[in-house]
């Protein structure tokens, strides 16, 4: 099993460019099942979670291939409707085959959902709406299948505004017979990259990015390509690891709108942004103020970065809390930071963490996707070396994660 080794102590300075968005192309990639056509998609990251969607494709039989950072898809010829265990256990994004395939195929079956330990992270909205949009649901021994005739629009409320089931109820909603409402829906960024996704092969999505969308349902979609909007997260990782080293980084190829609840807080830590021509600059600072930080959905702090900006707090002055309230159980990284002399305190669905003056390279060990960005971060910053397991969570969201970071004067190695 691979192992990242880092040796604290440099400061970051130089150029990185952020590639496409993981929770945009994901469901990107899932809804080329819509198209009874040819897709490309563009600035498509190459990672364990894409690999993996791309293999579920195949096996339901779309052509598949991926050269460079452009994925070509051609779904002409899907006829399997079942997500089997051993592919919807790796990631929980399997999961949105189920809007397509109902409203392709009209059948599906599908494994309860794997991916990140992160509490219990419930289907049950997604099975809301495609029972309200008309579909008929069984569950038995851990497989999820739903059946329908045709689609029937339809008005949907969730009672949280869940990205996962925003996405596959947009999805299934294309192709249904007649409007379909969604309110209360997610807004994040990645919600409006599919929505564009969608309209470009002939659907009619309207309203994404606010509270309420609009599906206008028609026959059928065709091809289309698409670029991938950058990574907002990946671009929030490298902002805190130049914040935390004192370092000097231009960011390339990001949209500086989705940050700005993370831009607001780094600049709150005294840290300097500065946005140049699509790109942004970080310069850290030696010493850094302690915030206060409440995950909550887009347009909120996401919870995404609470990991990320905890390590970047072990080293503030002060004290800082962390509230999160999105997930629950989403503070196992707290433990391993802790390992390495971070002074924190769960208390329910709070950290409290009280900057220290340093922390200590030791073996740790990442727990989840973000977990594992963050301990990179804070390895950065660590006195000696800092060997950290469990990598394959981190490839899962994070393209050339070492060899980005060396080339910014980090000693990053993977063993």
């Amino acid at each position: 099993m691979d192992k990242i080794i880092v040796t604290g102590g440099a400061r970051l300075e130089g150029n990185i460019t952020i590639s496409g968005a993981k929770n945009a192309v994901l469901p990107i990639i899932v809804a080329s099942l819509l198209s009874s056509s040819k897709c490309r998609i563009q600035d498509v990251p190459r990672l364990a979670d894409v690999s993996t969607i791309s293999e579920v494709l195949e096996m339901l039989g779309a052509k598949v291939n991926f050269e460079g950072n452009t994925l070509d898809i051609d779904s002409s010829n899907v006829n399997g409707f079942e997500a089997p265990y051993e592919y919807v256990r790796k990631m929980r994004a399997s999961v949105l085959v189920m809007g397509p395939l109902l409203a392709r195929l009209g059948r599906v079956k599908i494994s309860m959902p794997g991916g990140c330990a992160i509490g219990t992270r419930p289907i049950d909205l997604h099975l809301k709406g495609m029972e309200a949009l008309g579909a008929r649901i069984s569950l038995d021994h851990g497989n999820i299948e739903a059946r329908a005739e045709k689609l029937k629009g339809a008005k949907i409320y969730l009672d949280f505004p869940s990205v996962g089931a925003t996405e596959n109820i947009m999805m299934a909603a294309t192709l249904a017979e007649g409007t379909t409402v969604i309110e209360n829906a997610a807004e994040e960024p990645e919600i409006v990259d599919l929505a564009n996704f969608l309209n470009s092969m002939g659907a009619i999505v309207k309203g994404a990015g606010t509270n309420v969308i609009r599906i206008e349902g028609v026959k059928s979609l065709g091809a289309t390509t698409h670029t991938v909007i950058p990574d907002r997260i990946e671009a929030g990782s490298y902002l805190v690891a130049g914040a935390i080293t004192g370092g000097n980084l231009l960011l390339e190829n990001v949209i500086v709108d989705h940050l700005k609840p993370i831009i607001s807080k780094l600049q709150e830590c005294g840290t300097e942004i500065y946005e140049e021509n699509n790109a942004l600059r970080v310069i850290g600072k030696d010493i850094l103020k302690s915030v206060d930080i409440k995950t909550l959905p887009y347009p909120g702090f996401p919870t995404d970065m609470q990991a990320q900006f905890m390590a970047l707090m072990t080293k503030s002055a002060g004290t800082s809390l962390i509230t999160e309230t999105v997930f629950e159980n989403r503070f196992m990284h707290a433990d391993e930071f802790k390992r390495m002399g971070a002074d924190i305190k769960i208390e329910g669905r709070s950290v409290v963490i009280e900057g220290v003056k340093n922390i200590y390279g030791c073996p740790v060990k990442a727990t989840d996707l973000r977990a594992g960005a963050a301990l990179v971060i804070a390895a950065l910053v660590a006195e000696g070396d800092t060997e950290i397991s469990c990598v394959h969570h981190i490839d899962r969201g994070y393209e050339n994660i070492v060899s980005k970071l060396q080339s910014v004067g980090a000693k990053i190695r993977r063993v």
